[in-house]
């Protein structure tokens, strides 16, 4: 039985998790919604804003590839109190940078540093929180964070339409600064402190690959995550490019589109974790969603041919709510492994997904296009059908993990 000390040591914990995804998403979705702005001050063409913003964006998830080993590691040996120090002070100081950066060339560099800092931030809060509540509620709880994380999106669209893209970035980097002091009356999860105790082996990232069970549930979590930034890092974030192709004549503007997504991602996050309480199934809610998704794919390639941009940001619209089980995938990622592995298999996972947007999913749109010889409409089509089959696939053979018991750990 919780104390009124205890209770209220929990819910700060959640309410600073939440506040700490708002300012991760903020700075995480930031350069998608500023990209054209921000691209056209340094004198670019349309096709090199096109060309120069995949590589930033690819730069930057690179970057999370990176921090999410690191931070994840750090996680399970240091705790999950240093993670979220460490990262929002280092993407902080990098949205610092960004406000300064002269050429596409430093601009790629400050973004990989963001990608290292933001790498740490959702896999270690989605720990810390899954740890210090109850079993029953840990999937409402850690959607509620989500969902309310997720509005950082939203309002980065709003900075974006009133300040100029410089002064976007000086803005996320002060909201860094002052999480980091709410961050200080944050506790330490029980089960870390706990283990810290034991001679168990922490954060030891060669037992996720070198043991055959162990590395097949790493995967299909990973797999499991893959719509969210095909839909977020390519449908959306190239709505503009995508709606030209489909011969919409109205000026699409990305950063509408994805504060359009962001909203119904919030709203579809916050369900999410209902659903699965309701179904007493993480499998079948994420099922339901995914159902979802591929309807707004359909619609996003077939119903918009000469189309309108308000088409478009309500197919967006519609793509963020089937997408928005990103909670819930990150808690099953929590819900996988033991307290030992836990931080670093939680912070890698949904980098890992993230990652795949640069090295898996731009590159097969890319391979399809040239290599192939399909236009920009029929790439975009094909590789949404390759990364749902491989989802669907993963889905199938996940672990249901509604209701586990998170005190266990991994051992050889």
């Amino acid at each position: 039985m919780l104390t009124n000390k205890s209770k209220s040591a929990v819910s700060l914990t959640v309410i600073v998790a939440a506040l700490g995804y708002f300012v991760d998403i903020y700075d995480l979705l930031l350069f998608s919604i500023i990209r054209v702005p921000s691209l056209e001050s340094f004198g670019l063409s349309s096709n090199l804003i096109k060309t120069e913003g995949e590589s930033i964006i690819t730069w930057q998830m690179m970057g999370l590839l990176l921090g999410g080993i690191l931070w994840g590691i750090m996680g399970d040996k240091r705790g999950r109190m240093s993670v979220l120090f460490g990262s929002i002070l280092l993407y902080s100081v990098a949205n610092l940078l960004n406000g300064f950066v002269q050429d596409v060339h430093q601009y790629k560099w400050v973004r990989f540093m963001a990608g290292i800092g933001l790498a740490g931030e959702l896999g270690a809060g989605i720990t810390l929180v899954s740890e210090v509540v109850s079993k029953e509620r840990r999937g409402i709880v850690t959607s509620l964070v989500a969902g309310i994380g997720l509005t950082g999106a939203v309002f980065a669209f709003v900075i974006k339409e009133h300040f100029e893209w410089r002064t976007c970035y000086f803005i996320g980097a002060a909201m860094g600064f002052l999480l980091l002091l709410l961050r200080v009356s944050v506790l330490e999860s029980g089960l870390f402190n706990n283990l810290k105790e034991s001679q168990t082996a922490r954060g030891d990232i060669s037992m996720l690959f070198f043991n055959r069970k162990r590395l097949k549930r790493y995967l299909l979590n990973m797999l499991i995550g893959l719509p969210t930034w095909l839909v977020i890092g390519m449908l959306i974030t190239f709505s503009k490019e995508f709606g030209s192709s489909m011969n919409i004549k109205d000026k699409i503007d990305p950063g509408k589109a994805i504060m359009y997504a962001y909203v119904m991602i919030s709203i579809g996050d916050i369900a999410i974790g209902f659903i699965s309480h309701w179904f007493k199934s993480r499998k079948a809610a994420l099922l339901l969603f995914y159902l979802i998704t591929v309807i707004f794919m359909v619609l996003f390639f077939t119903a918009q041919h000469n189309g309108s941009a308000k088409n478009m940001y309500w197919i967006c619209a519609g793509l963020g709510l089937g997408t928005g089980f990103w909670a819930i995938f990150v808690t099953m990622a929590a819900e996988q492994f033991g307290t030992n592995l836990r931080a670093t298999a939680t912070t890698t996972i949904p980098n890992m997904v993230r990652g795949m947007l640069a090295i898996f999913i731009l590159p097969l749109r890319d391979a399809f296009e040239h290599f192939l010889h399909l236009d920009y409409y029929t790439s975009g089509w094909a590789t949404c059908l390759v990364v749902m089959a491989l989802s669907f696939f993963a889905l199938i053979f996940v672990e249901e993990t509604y209701g586990k018991d998170l005190n266990f750990v991994e051992v050889d």
